[in-house]
């Protein structure tokens, strides 16, 4: 099993300017890192994931690009399945897609104008539309909230079949996991947790006819600078989504990664992102430290 590791930006990101996005791009790359991840929230200050995806592959030739995660609902899956086709293309094939729901909040959902009650059903039904577009010539569909006749998307992707991943730990986001996604990617979660998570996705996987890679398990890994404590933030996230679980599993120190990490290796998990919960001032020493404490784990 592979152990790769990537790194992603929150949605309170301040690397949203030349300088500080170029930084951290030519480091990763640089460094040998697998991907860089970015966070979609409209009224954030984080970058837009598909703008900052194309630059970030405009300036390398290895490191890979996804998002985590890009609304699809509110979206028109033939236009947005034409822009990730044409980015896999022009990167030769390093474009990771990975699509949610959105942030339970009113006015995003009044931006992408959808209402919180038909977001999965949307999502049910443009994500096997993009597949097909990706695969396909002259697709037809007819469903409850598209309709197309004989449309052709090229170029298509360089990747055959497209990988999709998705995040959510909820009953109702595993098995959509299950039903749709081709790699799983959680947060804020324990390694128990999750290896008890990953029984309902492949249960559904199987009910469903499908089947996820053992690679394709990940999680997303926020971790604080050695000596930080978990602000109240961070303190209040753990407590709406595990009552029961130890704060310091879930943000580890720096110094503590590669535990952190390993007892996600050791529950068959071989895919990470990793956040620091307060950026640093200046990327490059950031990533080389971090860099010579989690690489022996790739080995």
């Amino acid at each position: 099993m592979k152990i790769r590791v990537g790194y992603g930006l929150g949605t309170r990101s301040a690397t949203n300017d030349q300088d500080r996005f170029t930084e951290l791009v030519d480091g990763l790359e640089r460094l040998g890192f697998d991907s860089l991840w970015l966070s979609e929230r409209l009224g954030g200050e984080c970058p837009d994931p598909l703008i900052g995806m194309a630059y970030a592959c405009g300036r390398t030739r290895k490191l890979k690009v996804g998002m985590s995660v890009l609304v699809l609902p509110g979206r028109n899956p033939v236009v947005l399945a034409k822009s990730i086709a044409s980015l896999d293309q022009l990167s030769n094939g390093r474009v990771l897609p990975a699509f949610g729901l959105g942030v339970a909040d009113s006015a995003e959902h009044q931006a992408f104008g959808v209402q919180k009650k038909d977001r999965g059903g949307w999502f049910n039904e443009a994500l096997p539309l993009m597949r097909r577009l990706w695969e396909e010539d002259n697709v037809s569909h007819e469903g409850k909230r598209f309709n197309v006749s004989n449309v052709t998307v090229r170029p298509k992707p360089v990747q055959t079949p497209m990988e999709v991943w998705l995040g959510g730990i909820a009953p109702l986001e595993l098995k959509r996991v299950g039903r749709h996604g081709d790699g799983w990617l959680p947060s804020f979660c324990t390694a128990q947790q999750v290896a008890e998570a990953r029984v309902t996705i492949e249960q559904v996987a199987k009910e469903n006819d499908r089947e996820i890679e053992d690679e394709h398990f990940g999680a997303l890994i926020p971790y604080r600078a050695d000596g930080q404590d978990i602000n109240d933030r961070f303190a209040a996230i753990v407590a709406a989504r595990n009552p029961d679980a130890d704060p310091t599993e879930i943000f580890p120190t720096k110094e503590d990664l590669p535990k952190a990490l390993q007892r996600f290796i050791d529950v068959g998990f071989s895919k990470f992102v990793l956040i620091p919960t307060t950026e640093p001032d200046e990327w490059a020493p950031e990533l080389e430290e971090v860099s010579a404490i989690v690489k022996p784990l790739e080995n």
